[in-house]
């Protein structure tokens, strides 16, 4: 197949990592927009790549440039990815795909009137065991659900001192932890069960009030420099959901929870069998069988499901992670731009099903009471 030409647009920590996925997929990488012509010019350099573009403007016009990454502030998603688009460009951007319900369908329509191709990094569904887990529900093996429930908890911002701009309602958006890390739990469960939410009742709790003004890289701890700030946003968040089949599922979200660097779980409990995955430990997938029997599912390309084996690149006992999951998810995108149809790959328009879901968590906690997702 030809090389894609793509830029990308953003130089954070998530920037680095669509870098890495798209040249491991193969792609020609053009350039790189950033907070500044001047950043841009001194991360291509670092990139060794062959441009630094002044703005988006300059990164729609380069005809060399056939997909966008836009890896930018949240507030920026809408914008950015709409101007790629309407110029014709192939478009994968970061979630939330938008910070607004109304923004994100006005993307999904914009995507589907285009033809082009638009992903969403909703990266846990590459995991290999998710794919086992999500064959076994489809091939009816764990048989009516019962119960679902976990949790995705991370403690980056434990320390008052740690602060960054997702935690800014104006460039995060209004939620913060759910739109951030409870999406990705919503989205990998919906899509594994095969049940759709259709109720919520949600709470929302900040429990760090002020937070060091500095602000600093994502995922790290900044020194604390004595200035504090008000914060608004939620750092933890519980959700009771029940799907259109009558499946109560709960979850909990936190990024206050010491030593859960990034535990994306959860536990599917059917008629016949349960099964549990969690993100820190994902080359298995727990079993439950009646009578008190257990298995583990160990990744790998030898067993389990077509999927399951295709995404499984490495040996038994050589681990595979998060890292493994984006590189897929964008060689997917781009197998997807070349004509294919990988099966679940995440679109602009479970984006905007994701944005439905944090609207309606959204209207619950402030409200108080169950709320439709329609």
């Amino acid at each position: 197949m030809p090389k894609l030409g793509i830029a990308i647009v953003g130089t954070g920590m998530i920037g680095a990592v669509h870098h890495r996925a798209a040249l491991l997929a193969g792609a020609e990488v053009r350039g790189v927009a950033a907070s500044s012509p001047e950043r841009a010019t001194e991360v291509a350099r670092a990139w060794n790549l062959p441009r630094g573009y002044r703005d988006i403007d300059e990164v729609v016009a380069d005809p060399q440039v056939q997909v966008v990454h836009v890896c930018t502030p949240n507030h920026l998603h809408r914008a950015m990815a709409q101007a790629a688009l309407e110029a014709g460009k192939h478009v994968i951007c970061e979630k939330p795909l938008a910070t607004t319900l109304e923004d994100a369908q006005v993307l999904a329509a914009l995507a589907a009137s285009s033809g082009r191709v638009a992903t969403v990094p909703f990266v846990y569904r590459y995991h290999p065991v998710v794919r086992e887990a999500r064959a076994r529900v489809a091939q009816g093996e764990l048989g009516p659900l019962h119960l679902i429930h976990g949790s995705y908890l991370q403690d980056w911002l434990l320390d008052p001192a740690s602060n960054n701009w997702r935690v800014d309602p104006a460039l995060g958006g209004t939620s913060r932890v759910f739109a951030d890390i409870g999406s990705h739990w919503c989205d990998l469960v919906e899509w594994v069960s095969g049940e759709r939410f259709v109720d919520v009742s949600a709470a929302f709790a900040t429990v760090i009030g002020e937070r060091g003004a500095g602000g600093g890289q994502i995922f790290t701890t900044p020194a604390a420099s004595g200035a504090m700030q008000a914060v608004s946003s939620e750092d933890v968040a519980a959700a009771l959901f029940k799907t259109g089949a009558g499946t109560l599922a709960s979850l909990t979200v936190s990024q206050v929870s010491a030593g859960r660097h990034n535990r994306l779980w959860f536990e599917i409990d059917a008629a016949n069998a349960s099964v549990a995955f969690n993100q820190e430990d994902a080359e298995r997938l727990w079993i439950g069988r009646p009578d008190q029997r257990e298995e583990i599912f160990v990744r790998g390309p030898g067993a389990g499901s077509a999927e399951q084996r295709r995404l499984s690149v490495l040996p038994p006992g050589h681990a595979q992670g998060y890292g493994h999951c984006f590189e897929a998810f964008v060689a997917d995108t781009y197998a997807a731009i070349h004509g294919e149809r990988p099966e679940g790959l995440p679109t602009f328009e479970d984006g905007a099903r994701s944005a439905l879901i944090v609207d309606r968590v959204i209207a619950s906690a402030r409200s108080r009471a169950w709320t439709a997702i329609d």
